[in-house]
């Protein structure tokens, strides 16, 4: 299998659902601006996105995909299949029940979250609509992790596309029908929500049902505790404890902002989140891709005590997160004006929520580089079963990253109105810290020894980055992008002519400084 062109199809079909998903987020903002319900909605919706992350995407995968692949490489494909019955059987009843217990709890959640929302009621309602959609995606990332193991990479990628679709005709349809029927039309973005958590779902299961991995539920109670009694189900119980103390860190720190943001006033929930949404599109393409791929590499690698391939895959994917994620995080920090304006700036939004959500963007783009990075060293712990340590490096950075807040924060906010940026300048700052922490502790174990040439090619990087950079900075300055708003399509040009002539300097640079970029194709 060749990796790069395998990560590069999964980075490919990412694109296609951050694109989607950065027009979702332009016609909710269209449609609510920087208000309370949007506000609300967006609290809304983060609940059972942080639950996806912490349970589907976070602790569950991080268990799974290791035990599957050791399972099939070391028991075969029947044992295999035997394993994912009695995960998917102990996953769905758990499912079952988390759902009811947050849809009676909505209230208290959305306290916990966000009490300082001018719309709590509403948020409360949305909750208690979307928050059945963690159950959705949880089964979807049991299907994802099946359908990696097997090397099949391309519908788990794509899937995401749905949901954005869904709350795109939900914006486009919905809202305006809610309104005509007195119905609030923020509900209506909810509803999109779940019908698109239900689709995700659906079109998993051909291609399940095309490897012959098709989940069987087990529905009796004697079949439920055989299904949890499986020993393979206890490994994965086993590892998901420090794995989901592990996410919960994370998670807990962006509950924490939002939570924070919720007390700066009108908008500084939406003015964060817009910027969050910009700073996942690089790194949804290149830390969740490379992760995605890396890390059942990694395990077959550490299956078969192959030290040399398993320190060879994680230079190849460090290297690339330096060649495509430092020219990202300069544009974040030097374009943000733009990057804003052209993806927000309609309808409800002014150009004061297009300045106040630049300075989040940027704030996040200071720590760009290890909000990447972590994606790619913390496979190389998960890959040999070891949770523990980047749990306890998580539970060291959150507290730190709290503390910057507690620095940070209430300057920004009493000097400049802009605490929400310090809250994406604190969380930048602790993944730097995060990632640099998990790179010693690989290099110590001897895990990870950098291949030659690394000096020389990080030079070759930062000197293309610097002139992409100056190129940005200048485009930013000498355009007035928030007085293009009734030229939409001119700006949306403008903003592209930029990145395409800063993409073609960067790589043009690197390609006249004698980088190969053959040198980046690697088989697994």
């Amino acid at each position: 299998m060749n990796l790069l062109r395998t990560a590069s199809t999964v980075s490919l079909l990412t694109l296609v659902s951050r694109i989607t998903g950065l027009v979702r987020e332009t016609l909710v903002a269209a449609a609510f601006g920087a208000s309370a319900w949007a506000d609300a909605y967006q609290v809304a919706f983060r609940i059972p996105n942080l639950l996806r992350r912490l349970f589907a995407e976070g602790a569950f995968s991080q268990a799974f995909v290791p035990i599957l692949a050791d399972t099939r490489a070391r028991e075969g494909d029947d044992a295999t299949c035997l394993l994912i019955d009695a995960v998917a059987t102990t996953l769905f009843w758990a499912l079952l029940v988390t759902s009811a217990i947050g849809v009676v709890g909505a209230p208290v959640i959305v306290y916990l979250m966000a009490a300082g929302l001018a719309e709590f009621d509403g948020a409360v309602g949305m909750t208690r609509i979307m928050f059945p959609y963690i159950a959705f995606m949880s089964l979807v990332a049991l299907s994802a992790g099946i359908l990696n193991t097997w090397r099949h990479f391309a519908v788990p990628a794509a899937t995401p596309v749905l949901l954005n679709l869904c709350v795109i005709l939900a914006a486009w349809l919905l809202v305006p029908q809610f309104e005509a029927w007195g119905i609030t039309p923020a509900y209506a973005l909810a509803v999109g929500v779940m019908v698109g958590g239900a689709l995700q779902l659906g079109v998993q299961v051909p291609a399940l049902l095309a490897i012959g991995c098709l989940p069987r539920l087990r529905l009796g109670p004697r079949a439920i505790r055989a299904a949890w009694n499986h020993p393979g189900v206890g490994r994965i119980l086993r590892l998901m404890l420090p794995a989901l103390l592990g996410v919960s860190v994370a998670q807990l720190s962006m509950i924490i902002n939002t939570q924070i943001a919720t007390h700066l006033g009108v908008g500084s929930v939406t003015w964060y989140t817009w910027a969050d949404r910009l700073m996942e599109f690089p790194t949804a393409l290149l830390g969740v891709a490379l992760g995605v791929v890396l890390l059942p590499q990694l395990t077959a690698a550490q299956a078969k005590n192959d030290a040399a391939a398993y320190s060879a895959m994680l230079d190849w994917g460090l290297r690339l997160v330096l060649l495509l994620a430092l020219p990202c995080a300069a544009a974040l920090l030097l374009f943000p004006h733009a990057l804003i304006a052209v993806l927000y700036h309609y309808g409800e939004v002014t150009p004061l929520d297009v300045d106040k959500a630049k300075f989040a963007l940027m704030g996040y783009g200071v720590g760009l580089m290890g909000l990447i990075a972590v994606k790619i060293l913390a496979p190389g712990f998960y890959a040999r079963q070891d949770i523990r340590t980047p749990v306890r490096i998580a539970i060291v950075v959150l507290v730190l990253t709290q503390l910057m807040n507690l620095a940070i924060v209430p300057i920004l906010h009493q000097r400049y109105g802009l605490g929400h940026a310090g809250l994406a300048l604190s969380i930048g700052l602790g993944a730097t810290l995060n990632a640099a922490w998990l790179f010693v502790g690989l290099r110590r174990r001897g895990s990870y020894v950098p291949s030659p040439g690394w000096t020389v090619f990080a030079l070759r990087v930062v000197i293309a980055t610097a002139l992409l950079g100056a190129l940005l900075w200048w485009a930013g300055q000498a355009i007035d992008w928030t007085g293009m708003r009734d030229r939409p399509w001119t700006r949306a040009g403008l903003v592209a002519v930029c990145l395409s002539a800063a993409a073609l300097l960067y790589f043009g640079t690197l390609l006249a400084s004698g980088l190969k970029l053959r040198e980046f194709v690697r088989r697994g």
